[in-house]
């Protein structure tokens, strides 16, 4: 069970899943659902305060190097452009929705590069993301819920 645990975190810390993964992960393998829902949101919400200091502090030395600075670039356009309208014209409740919408690519990694670019303060973006978390991990958490019982 530990492990499951453990695991559950990890899938919510990363970005190929955040919460929308560990919390079916950790539901489905018997983990406690009301354990595996503060678990798993609880570690996705960490996610915030590293990319802010990864983006503030690590990237401006990375951008020196070539390919990261391509890559870089590719990946503030593709933000700009996939959702960077609504968040910059909404902005708090445009970011909030933006990260409560459970889809790939939507989540508190590209929340937080979001309101990097466009300079949203910390304080707002943490509690535009931390909310967008916890309403995407209620729609995953219900849904896989129902899943569940519907499997049974």
């Amino acid at each position: 069970m530990i492990q499951d645990i453990i695991i559950a975190i990890l899938w919510s810390i990363s970005p190929f899943g955040e919460a929308k993964v560990g919390i079916p992960y950790g539901m489905f393998n018997g983990v406690n659902i009301y354990l595996v829902f503060v678990v798993c949101f609880l570690a996705n919400v960490l996610v915030f305060p590293l990319m802010i200091f990864f983006l503030e502090k690590v990237n401006s030395y990375l951008l020196r190097w070539h390919y990261y600075k391509k890559a870089a670039i590719y990946v503030a356009r593709k933000a700009k452009v996939g959702s960077g309208e609504k968040i910059q014209k909404y902005g708090f409740w445009g970011l909030l929705f933006f990260v409560m919408i459970p889809l790939p690519g939507t989540g508190v990694y590209a929340g937080s590069i979001a309101s990097y670019l466009f300079k949203i303060k910390k304080r707002k973006a943490f509690m535009a993301n931390t909310v967008g978390i916890f309403f995407s991990s209620v729609i995953v958490w219900g849904t896989t819920l129902l899943t569940m019982q519907g499997i049974s």
